[in-house]
């Protein structure tokens, strides 16, 4: 029988991941290596260019999205180094086992760094030579290290979900991922679908056809989307009164200090990038194109490119007169602090990182006067400036996708660290756990964040709020915040709350019916069929690396598309086939 090799483009991630891996046969080598730069005019150039193109995947401390970079320059050739930045594939073609195994590890595809000039990144690494090797974690001698936190694997349904292709967003790049699509909603008047590219688009489909609606990067001069990850056009929310005041708003990344943020911290800590929601009013809502202008509502300084502000949505369940009517909710990470050992920024009232908000968009009262407090916020009414009236809920990493069920649960998907990925059942004021949890388990922020500890005997004393779902990394990496199956085309997904994987793509449901304060729900898996076929997410995209997300209508059917080849895809059918 014939294996199949699966070629993977490997991210920066698994390239320094490999390298930090090496022999001792190559640890002679690094010692008899070229020089390494050492003037500070070099190192500092160094250091801008690791923080725009490595600082989303990497710190000196701990591992993140890839491995941790200290003392790297001590093991490996430079030009070692250099030769794997710049062209990571011609490794992989070359049948390398560890560039494999480092790929199984991280989960994590990006293109390599041919675009960069050689002398950037000898400056790249000229910076890296100043990273001693990270400190042995101190924790291991007063608690066990959970090494496999969820030993339960995810059992496979026999429910088999038929997909037909709407539409292909066109491309953003010539290079791969091709789009960077990233959320599909709807407009509540029309009702019709609109997609977003994080490369700064935001198109309508009519009639299975993309068309161009807003391009934020030709409207917004500071707007960024490298060095990818996080930055870019985040999120989009049309108000649901759209037709009469032509309302829609927008989440996008610019660099740091482009202008005065509204959130900010002590100067002693970096920004990098600036997440800003914007306000669009539009003078003709039924134009196939917006025509109008924007307003600044809120800036906030976020100390690196990932977990920015990739959520902002409307409770679509919510009718004229309920309380919740017109209110925004914006999800807020962390911004990558903790990883950077600034963890002092996350797990408060009264910082903005790592919450929900919930703001009236509408009014005028909050501290810049640009938008509203709702009186039913948890604080709204707290006269003490260590709580902020804008937070709703806190204690989250990456509160990437927020959704409501038909009876009112407001859910809202974390992606974590190293271990575990999340779903949780948002308790308005309540403590999610972010950074002092990951899941039902405990984390040292001071120490090794990619290692988990069994709760503490006096865990009731911290009043967290615990995931209703979660699953660790021997099943996959990230959480793909879904929807409750709200529709009248496939019975047989009522009730479910549909989400995956966005690595892998992943599919896997939960019975609402099972959610219990306190408890875990049972999580399955299911699969897919196109042009009567079964296949995985991961086959049926073009380059492999499916980046999963989903999406609802106003009819409460889903769709699934993935970001890299821009295609979205409707779940129409549904049929039960065991193995």
């Amino acid at each position: 029988m014939r294996t199949r090799v699966k070629v993977h483009i490997l991210s920066l991630a698994v390239i320094i991941g490999l390298l930090l891996l090496s022999s001792a046969c190559e640890l002679k080598k690094a010692g008899e290596a070229a020089s390494i730069a050492t003037d500070s005019v070099t190192i500092d150039q160094g250091k801008s260019l690791f923080a725009l193109n490595c600082s989303g995947c990497h710190s000196f401390r701990q591992d993140g999205i890839g491995p941790q970079l200290g003392g790297l320059t001590r093991l490996i050739s430079p030009d070692w180094i250099h030769n794997f930045i710049k062209n990571p594939q011609a490794f992989i073609d070359a049948g390398d086992q560890r560039a494999h195994d480092l790929f199984d590890q991280y989960h994590t595809v990006m293109p390599g760094f041919a675009h960069l000039p050689d002398r950037d990144i000898e400056s790249i690494i000229a910076f890296l030579h100043t990273q001693k090797a990270a400190p042995i974690s101190k924790v291991s001698s007063i608690s066990e290290e959970l090494s496999n936190p969820i030993p339960d694997k995810i059992p496979l349904d026999d429910l088999v979900i038929d997909l037909k292709l709407i539409c292909q967003i066109p491309p953003s790049s010539d290079q791969m991922p091709r789009t960077r699509i990233a959320k599909l909603d709807q407009q509540p008047s029309s009702q019709q679908l609109f997609v977003v590219d994080l490369r700064g688009q935001l198109f309508s489909i009519d009639d299975t056809k993309p068309h161009l609606y807003l391009d934020i990067a030709r409207q917004q001069p500071n707007f960024i989307h490298q060095p990818g990850l996080a930055t870019g056009f985040g999120s989009f929310a049309f108000h649901p009164e759209w037709a009469e005041n032509g309302l829609l708003y927008t989440t996008h990344a610019e660099a740091g200090n482009s202008g005065k943020a509204d959130f900010a911290y002590a100067d002693s800590i970096p920004v990098e990038v600036q997440w800003v929601l914007s306000e669009w009013k539009s003078s003709q809502p039924e134009s196939p194109t917006f025509k109008g202008g924007s307003r600044e509502l809120m800036r906030i300084n976020m100390v690196t490119g990932i977990h920015g502000v990739q959520e902002i949505t409307f409770n679509p369940f919510s009718k004229p007169g309920d309380e919740d009517y017109g209110l925004l909710y914006i999800g807020v990470g962390d911004g990558g602090s903790v990883g950077k050992g600034h963890a002092q920024l996350t797990q408060s009232r009264g910082r903005i990182w790592g919450t929900i908000l919930r703001i009236d968009p509408r009014r005028n009262d909050s501290v810049n006067g640009e938008y509203g407090i709702p009186a039913g916020n948890p604080w709204s009414n707290i006269p003490d400036e260590k709580v902020l009236g804008e937070v709703y809920a806190y204690g989250f990493r990456n509160p990437h996708r927020i959704s409501w069920s038909q009876t009112g649960q407001m859910l809202a998907s974390n992606i974590g660290q190293r271990n575990i990925e999340s779903l949780y059942q948002i308790q308005p004021g309540g403590n999610h756990g972010w950074p002092i949890r990951e899941g039902t388990f405990m984390l040292h922020p001071a120490d090794d964040m990619d290692k988990v500890y069994a709760l503490p005997t006096d865990d009731q004393l911290f009043d967290i709020v615990y995931p209703i779902a979660q699953y660790d990394h021997d099943e996959r990496k990230a959480f793909s915040g879904g929807y409750e199956y709200t529709g009248t085309e496939i019975p047989e997904l009522n009730g479910k709350y549909l989400f995956g994987d966005i690595s892998n793509g992943r599919l896997f449901y939960i019975n609402l019916s099972e959610v219990r304060s306190g408890q875990q729900a049972n999580i399955k898996e299911w699969r897919v069929s196109f042009e009567g076929r079964v296949i995985s997410m991961e086959d049926l995209c073009e380059n492999k690396q499916v980046d999963l997300r989903f999406g609802r209508d106003a009819l409460g059917e889903l769709y699934l598309f993935t970001k890299s080849d821009g295609k979205i895809y409707q779940c129409v059918g549904a049929a039960r086939q065991s193995g």
